[in-house]
Parts: structure tokens; C-alpha cells; sequence
């Protein structure tokens, strides 16, 4: 005796899926500071927001991304109250700062904090 399965439905027309069968979600709306954010550089780049765009967190965020100014060359440098604090600690100890800490945040930050008086 032998058995052999039958697949009732193996050349019938395959249905297409509907929505209440897929998982997709609705899209996250786009916060108030995102928003507002958004609406900023927009004015700033004489641009405009796409339509629709504030009801979809995620393409606000790569729109975001495309529009929003160069990181400026002087980030790399210390902040003033880096240096001022700098400066305090030399004083305190009667050294100087290494004048490459000047040129770059890292080392003024690493110098400072094997310098802090304790």
C-alpha cells in the first residue's frame, strides 16, 4: 500500500496579500523638536519641506541629514572654558599647558584630567 500526498491547491493562482496580512506599520510621526528643527534649516537653505514629510520620523530624519550645515573646522579645538580650566590648573601647579593642547580638544581634555588637582 502506498501513500501519496495530494496538494489540492498547487497549481491554483497564488492570491495577492492584503493589508490586514502584512505586517507593515504606520509610520512614527516626527517629533515637535524634530519639526521644529527641520523647519529652521529650511528656512536657513531657502528650501522647502516635502509634503506630508512631518508624519514620517524617519524621512524627516534623512531629510534632516541632506540639509543641515558642515561640521565647522573649529569643533576640533578647545572649548574656552576648556582652556580657561587649563590655564587654572597650570597656575595652581607652576606649569604651562603644552601648546599642542591648544589645537586640539582630545589633548586638552586628556591633559586636563592627568593634571586636575585632587
Amino acid at each position: 500500500m502506498s501513500y501519496q500526498t495530494t496538494f489540492t491547491d498547487l497549481f491554483d493562482p497564488a492570491r495577492p496579500a492584503t493589508q490586514t496580512e502584512l505586517p507593515l506599520t504606520k509610520p512614527t510621526p516626527a517629533t515637535q523638536k524634530q519639526i521644529d528643527y527641520a523647519l529652521s534649516l529650511a528656512e536657513k537653505t531657502k528650501s522647502k519641506l516635502p509634503a506630508g514629510i512631518t508624519q514620517d520620523r524617519t524621512r524627516l530624519s534623512k531629510w534632516i541629514d541632506a540639509h543641515k550645515p558642515a561640521p565647522s573646522a573649529f569643533n576640533d579645538y578647545p572649548s574656552s572654558k576648556q582652556v580657561g580650566f587649563a590655564e587654572r590648573i597650570a597656575r595652581l601647579k607652576r606649569t604651562q599647558v603644552p601648546p599642542e593642547c591648544f589645537r586640539d580638544r582630545g589633548l586638552m581634555s586628556r591633559w586636563i584630567d592627568g593634571n586636575k588637582p585632587r
